[in-house]
């Protein structure tokens, strides 16, 4: 069983979402990847208004319609437009097909503007994803890093945050969200490093560890050679493939109806 935590329906051809998630339902079943998340449309914004983020998430609604027994998708929101993003949390979460929260590089994790979003997605049983990096060069003004988003975990220990790409530079990223056992990491986005896996399992258990690809920016065989090639036990290398993810959205899937 493979869950893919971390698909975009950008970098695959096709002229709508429809036609682009067809294109990667196909690649992902070469690959044995047996359910998918989804997450912001096409073109992107790293600070979307409040009409952008709305269309981002109709387009992955759209995508959906025909592949609610393979996907998930997860609402892309801006906290810097704290009330409209609580009105979408409700719009396409608690009233829609969306099981969970995208935040990227508008609003750094630790800003307060979170707070009531967090509040409401841990409510919902919503995981929320977000984001994360630690550039050499400096992050970008709304970047979020690790540490960023160990402060927002340290105010709201009941919810679910994943730590998207474990900060690029995954021995700091593990570190620092290590001592909060609400936030998970994932292995989305980078080049399939040795040692990144076993670090993790050593230091976090393998339970706070998802497999995403980052698709269609990166290849989905590129991202599970991380796992796949790994010197883990058997045990854990299921966990981290599918078995924690579906873990991460049973409560809410169940929520919905949805069996699996």
């Amino acid at each position: 069983m493979i869950w893919d935590l971390h698909c975009h329906l950008s970098g695959v051809e096709g002229r709508t979402p429809a036609e682009r998630i067809a294109r990667m339902i196909e690649i992902a079943d070469r690959m044995g990847i047996e359910r998918l998340v989804f997450y912001m449309g096409f073109p992107w914004s790293q600070d979307p208004a409040p009409d952008d983020f709305r269309r981002q998430n109709d387009q992955v609604i759209e995508a959906l319609e025909h592949w609610h027994h393979r996907a998930f998708g997860f609402a892309y929101l801006n906290p810097k437009h704290e009330e409209e993003s609580l009105r979408e949390l409700e719009r396409t979460v608690k009233d829609g097909p969306l099981v969970g929260v995208k935040l990227w590089v508008a609003v750094r994790a630790n800003d307060p503007r979170l707070d009531s979003l967090v509040r409401r997605a841990a409510e919902l049983q919503a995981p929320i994803y977000q984001h994360t990096w630690l550039k050499s060069s400096g992050n970008l003004p709304g970047e979020s890093s690790p540490a960023d988003l160990a402060e927002l975990a340290e105010r709201h220990p009941k919810a679910t945050l994943i730590c998207g790409h474990t900060g690029g530079n995954w021995e700091l990223g593990i570190r620092a969200v290590r001592p909060h056992a609400n936030v998970l990491i994932d292995t989305a986005g980078s080049d399939p490093t040795v040692g990144l896996v076993e670090m993790a399992v050593r230091e976090l258990g393998a339970e706070r560890i998802l497999y995403g690809s980052d698709c269609g920016g990166r290849s989905f065989a590129s991202q599970l050679a991380k796992v796949v090639s790994a010197e883990i036990p058997e045990e854990a290398r299921r966990k981290i493939l599918g078995a924690n993810l579906r873990r991460v959205l049973f409560p809410i899937l169940r929520a919905k109806g949805v069996r699996l």
